[in-house]
């Protein structure tokens, strides 16, 4: 193993932990043995516990981010894509939920800067449309993780009805 290749192993094996277990249920040993490195190594690369914990889930936001890109013409597609990408990602809504319990008001960079970029985005293409840009997105959003904590027995049929929820949604 390359030591160029400790954070990344930190991370991934710490992103296994706190969905596990959460922030206060995670134990920074049990990270370290995961990543074959040593607490100090943790230690010295992300600060405190908390800290390795909010990288966590920003790296887990920008994987998302990356695969998913915002489309502000599309949305019931973009609503859809998110589903699927939450579905195949189970351990990311799990860190949200954590973070959200655990860490209540502590604001993550990546989050902010891309729900600001999402209003804008939706700004410019729907205009002053009489529905504030960033109340649109919260329930489009909400929509999503809605179906996503519980989905029903049959996905084709989530992932139809979601597309038409946000269709009618945004009209």
């Amino acid at each position: 193993m390359m030591a160029a290749d400790t954070p990344r192993r930190i991370l991934d094996a710490a992103a296994d932990e706190f969905a596990e277990r959460g922030l206060a249920g995670a134990r920074v040993d049990r990270i370290a043995e995961r990543a074959g490195a040593n607490k100090q190594r943790i230690y010295a690369y992300f600060g405190s516990k908390d800290q390795l914990f909010d990288r966590v889930v920003e790296d887990r936001i920008e994987q998302l981010l990356d695969a998913v890109p915002f489309d502000a013409v599309d949305l019931p597609g973009y609503a859809v894509r998110l589903w699927e990408f939450n579905l195949a990602h189970p351990s990311l809504v799990r860190l949200l939920l954590w973070h959200a319990l655990e860490r209540p008001g502590v604001q993550l960079a990546h989050s902010v800067s891309s729900h600001e970029r999402k209003v804008a985005a939706l700004r410019a293409v729907r205009g002053d449309d009489g529905w504030p840009a960033d109340r649109l997105l919260g329930q489009v959003l909400a929509l999503v993780h809605g179906v996503t904590l519980a989905p029903g027995p049959d996905p084709e049929h989530v992932r139809t009805d979601l597309h038409r929820a946000v269709s009618r949604l945004v009209g």
